[in-house]
């Protein structure tokens, strides 16, 4: 059983580790399920253990999370947990490494806490202790984009900045990726949610990367429609550059 942290920032770390742990526990205890069932057991498993830590440890608080109803009522609360439980089902069920599980907090209009665990990597990235801003490296720029449905608006993008597109996982993973200067920059543009973004775009910004919307504008976390459609993560070096790039290419017309 869980200890209750100090501080929101603890939980949101301690909490993303604990449900990676027990993911990888059920897919251990799973070895030879077909992917569709081990997919949903991972997610039933994971949600049921957050929705109960989270009820003990902040029982006045609200939950948005992708695996479970909303609940109207986060609207007008003060503090809400937005929860991804497993974020890159089909790398999870694929054994690889690149899936994460992601706990965030927004607390009257901005992300507090954040963390994204990575089980595959053992590791947890957080806004507990927040991990340094890359070193920038020479040479071409690269773009983590989706591994199964990279949008072809990063493709043009990169054409047009000269940058190399690297495929990655889920959107935990590739956020990951940027916070550790394994990639220079994460676009992402064709349908999100609010719990695919907050805890990547909290630990971003602890990490001192730049989080937006496409059009350079704030991501709005807690809406009544929490359909976030797009995001990018980078360098703030490269944050100019690169939405000047998007902007560009936007204008020209369908991306389709």
């Amino acid at each position: 059983m869980w200890r209750v942290p100090v501080d929101d920032s603890e939980l949101a770390s301690r909490l993303a580790a604990q449900t990676g742990e027990l993911l990888v526990r059920v897919r251990d205890a799973r070895a030879r399920t077909d992917a569709t069932s081990l997919r949903k057991a991972g997610d039933s498993a994971a949600q049921e253990f957050l929705a109960a830590a989270l009820a003990v440890s902040c029982p006045g608080d609200s939950v948005l999370s992708e695996e479970a109803p909303d609940d109207a009522r986060r609207l007008t609360a003060s503090r809400v947990w937005i929860v991804d439980p497993l974020d890159g089902t089909r790398e999870y069920a694929e054994d690889r490494a690149d899936w994460a599980v992601h706990v965030a907090l927004w607390c009257e209009g901005e992300l507090t806490a954040g963390a994204i665990a990575l089980p595959g990597l053992g590791t947890v990235l957080s806004t507990a202790e927040p991990p340094l801003s890359p070193v920038e490296t020479p040479g071409r720029a690269r773009i983590a984009v989706s591994r199964t449905r990279p949008p072809a608006l990063a493709a043009r993008v990169a054409g047009r900045i000269g940058a190399e597109l690297i495929r990655l996982g889920s959107a935990g993973y590739k956020t990951a990726s940027v916070v550790l200067g394994q990639v220079d920059a994460y676009v992402h543009a064709g349908g999100q949610y609010e719990w695919d973004s907050a805890a990547p775009a909290a630990v971003a910004r602890a990490a001192g990367l730049h989080a937006s919307r496409l059009d350079g504008s704030a991501l709005r976390f807690n809406q009544p429609d929490p359909y976030l459609p797009d995001l990018v993560i980078c360098r703030p070096e490269l944050a100019v550059a690169l939405l000047t790039a998007i902007s560009e290419e936007i204008s020209l017309g369908p991306l389709l």
